[in-house]
């Protein structure tokens, strides 16, 4: 592959507690183990070097433990790192916590990646070919948005763009959200931020509600697969897994599909060998748990 892929959504740190359920309200549990990694957009950026797609981060990273932290974790992954550390504040950070169906829940804090400049941005030079990623939580602060959303929107017709809403998308500013649906290629999302985005009850509705919005989208079935949706809708059947450990599956599955993308392959092929990706990667534990290509594809071959 000649193009890379470029990211800017929010590279931040998991600290992951594993708990075996989520506490009623006002009450305790005890974590059985901890955990300190680099998270967020880091995963897909993982996924797609896994899968050999050369990829670099362009949003904004801080001074601090948790800026090194994430700057160390890039660069051990070969991940191009594009803009200088805000000098102002560290990087953000999550707290993540994990039951025992391998389900996680969120609190985030943010940090330096909120407070992009509309300069830094410009620093950016997009090369033949490249992709661009782009996170819901990077759109989430008004600071953001406001030189984001722009910037997305003058990204030239060469260059495929992916959003990915997450979790809290409709807090996203609407301005800034049309204006990254009007010029993003592909939004990838789970059924439910599909559901929440749309309002629908089922898969199949909120596809069709969102392609009067999207070009072209991808909703995350979790075990079951995904839909890829363009002219028309089509599944694509996901492999079974024991998981032990969701986090990152999403971002997993989304760093696969445009690294198969950028690859050649049509986005229902690309979508199969995403849905293989995850897979393997909830079998694991820890956020940046996806396979290399060699893996995925051994999984494809003994699916045939």
């Amino acid at each position: 592959m000649t193009s890379r892929l470029v990211s800017v959504g929010n590279v931040i740190v998991d600290l992951t507690l594993r708990i075996p359920a989520l506490p009623e309200r006002g009450s305790d549990v005890l974590a059985r183990d901890t955990g300190s990694t680099p998270g967020g957009a880091f995963n897909t950026l993982v996924a797609a070097v896994r899968q050999g797609l050369a990829s670099a981060y362009g949003g904004a990273h801080g001074v601090g433990p948790h800026g090194d932290r994430v700057r160390s974790a890039l660069s051990a992954e070969g991940i191009a790192v594009l803009l200088d550390p805000s000098p102002d504040a560290d990087t953000g950070f999550d707290i993540a916590l994990v039951d025992d169906d391998g389900e996680r829940t969120f609190v985030t804090v943010f940090g330096a990646e909120a407070r992009l400049a509309a300069r830094e941005l410009v620093s950016i030079s997009l090369g033949a070919g490249d992709l661009v990623h782009v996170s819901g939580y990077g759109l989430l602060e008004s600071t953001n948005a406001g030189v984001l959303a722009p910037w997305i929107a003058g990204i030239g017709p060469g260059h495929t763009v992916l959003f990915d809403p997450g979790p809290l998308a409709t807090t996203v500013p609407a301005e800034a959200l049309a204006t990254v649906a009007g010029r993003a290629d592909w939004l990838s999302c789970n059924l439910r931020e599909a559901l929440s985005l749309t309002g629908e009850s089922d898969a199949g509705a909120a596809a069709t509600a969102l392609r009067e919005s999207w070009r072209a989208v991808v909703i995350r079935l979790g075990p079951q697969g995904c839909l890829v949706v363009e002219d028309e809708a089509r599944f694509v059947p996901g492999f079974a897994a024991e998981a032990i450990d969701t986090t990152g599956a999403g971002d997993a599955h989304t760093g696969a599909f445009l690294a198969a993308l950028a690859s050649g392959e049509p986005p229902p092929a690309a979508a199969r060998r995403a849905n293989a990706c995850a897979a393997i990667a909830v079998t694991r534990r820890g956020p940046a748990t996806a396979p290399t290509a060699p893996e995925v594809q051994r999984l494809l071959d003994g699916a045939d």
